[in-house]
């Protein structure tokens, strides 16, 4: 087992990845840009080391300073959390070559399945449904316009190398497919430094349905059930909940047995989530995250299994701690995310924080970083904080959540809190009954 961890992230997903290391008897190293000096992990971890001025590109994605940072403080591993160089496989190989072990994937799993193009490739090998499309990379628009006429308007044009929401636009008919793909293949090549784009099959109203798996590297891997994340606006997901209303117990079991035989097949280890669009009884591909998820909590509650502690223990080359049949999902878990914002407009809304009081009870727990006093920077995601609720079933659970939501008090700055009221409230989402763009149809409707 490692003896210390450098936490390369920062926010409540650092604070989660101390907690567990703690917990291990493992030291932990934060670093740290010069506005989040004063943030929680850094507060709390045994040691800290400041890497770069606030622009996150010189210091949380400067992997010379990170590297560094581990080497001086003798880190045995990096942790990378999500988001930032989470997905990076050229910074696992470059911290596996410096004798130290990246707490995730391998580097050709990441790079794999971080091009759009070949994990659909990859996919399909693997037996795993896709959204039909393209086969490869679209080289003009007049291919774009051929495929996009053989499955059918209307079609999504995405960037091969996208990622959060970002170079995905909606095409609903060849008179707008044209300006359609120079805009995209812009975006994509801005975002990305990658202009490829593909063609894939517009589906109206699915669901987004993730499996989470976990390999070790002895072979073994098993799927911990899936989460509902289709409550999203602009692609980005704003609750979570395990399990989906929408499936039932067959269906979980055929979709998670399929997963986890074909990340078999393909030598995965560690954490990863295979995502689908889900529609009319299919599923249907997207891509793989190959880290932990901001929604891992919610599998956390349901599974009772501590993710990033065994994240840490596969790396360190420990066997999976269960078996398949040893996955017991008991009961319903909600996360909402909580963001500095303003729950109308959606405007950012940095500052100082008064007042901070997280809500208690039985099976009530918010994973974040704030504490009264504290400054949110203006420099970062938005993400501030997650509540996560469990009961015995999904009723019990939305009882639960919306007496915790009643009790959570964050001022000095707007937040999303009053959105989650109000969806809590709203009877389709109390029956199940959404998809992707049912949040968005929603507040649309009453602006």
């Amino acid at each position: 087992m490692f003896d210390k961890v450098l936490i390369a992230n920062r926010g409540e997903i650092a604070l989660r990845i101390h907690r567990a290391c703690r917990e291990m008897g493992i030291h932990t190293v934060a670093v740290h840009s010069e506005i989040d000096a004063n943030a929680m992990h850094v507060r709390l971890a045994d040691e800290s080391v400041c890497i770069g001025p606030a622009l996150a590109s010189e210091s949380y994605l400067n992997i010379p300073a990170i590297v560094s940072a581990a080497e001086i403080t003798g880190a045995d591993a990096i942790h990378p959390g999500y988001g930032f160089l989470s997905e990076n496989a050229r910074f696992a190989e470059i911290v596996e070559e410096h004798g130290i072990t990246f707490i995730g994937p391998k580097a050709e799993h990441i790079r794999l399945m971080g091009d759009k193009l070949a994990a659909r490739d990859k996919a399909i090998e693997l037996g795993i449904p896709i959204v039909p499309g393209s086969k490869g990379a679209v080289d003009n628009m007049d291919d774009a316009a051929e495929i996009a006429a053989e499955i059918g308007y209307p079609v999504l044009l995405k960037a091969a190398a996208g990622g959060g929401g970002r170079g995905i636009t909606l095409v609903r008919s060849e008179e707008d497919l044209r300006g359609a793909f120079v805009r995209t293949q812009r975006e994509a090549e801005v975002s990305f430094s990658d202009g490829s784009l593909y063609v894939e099959k517009f589906l109206e109203r699915p669901r987004h349905i993730e499996i989470q798996i976990a390999g070790d590297l002895h072979g073994n891997v098993v799927h911990l059930g899936e989460r509902d994340c289709s409550v999203q606006r602009r692609h980005q997901k704003v609750v979570e909940e395990a399990p989906s209303p929408a499936l039932n117990a067959e269906q979980r079991v055929q979709i998670g047995e399929r997963v986890a035989a074909a990340m078999k097949k393909m030598g995965y280890s560690n954490l990863g989530t295979v995502e689908f669009l889900y529609e009319n009884g299919e599923f249907y591909f997207i891509e793989m995250n190959t880290r932990l998820q901001v929604e891992h909590p919610v599998t956390e509650m349901t599974t009772g299994i501590d993710l990033v502690r065994e994240q840490i223990k596969l790396a360190s080359g420990a066997p999976l701690s269960f078996t398949q049949d040893e996955v017991e999902l008991t009961g319903h878990a909600i996360e909402c995310r909580v963001t500095a914002e303003n729950a109308k407009t959606f405007a950012p809304s940095p500052g100082k924080i008064r007042t901070y009081h997280s809500p208690g009870g039985m099976n009530v727990r918010v994973d974040s970083a704030l504490y009264a006093g504290y400054s949110v920077p203006p420099s970062y995601d938005s993400l501030i904080a997650k509540l996560i609720v469990h009961g015995r079933n999904r009723n019990e659970c939305l009882m639960r959540l919306r007496r915790a939501l009643e009790e959570f008090v964050i001022d000095g700055i707007e937040t999303t809190i009053p959105l989650h009221q109000a969806l809590l409230a709203n009877q389709d989402f109390a029956n199940g009954d959404y998809d992707v763009k049912w949040l968005e149809r929603l507040l649309e409707s009453e602006s």
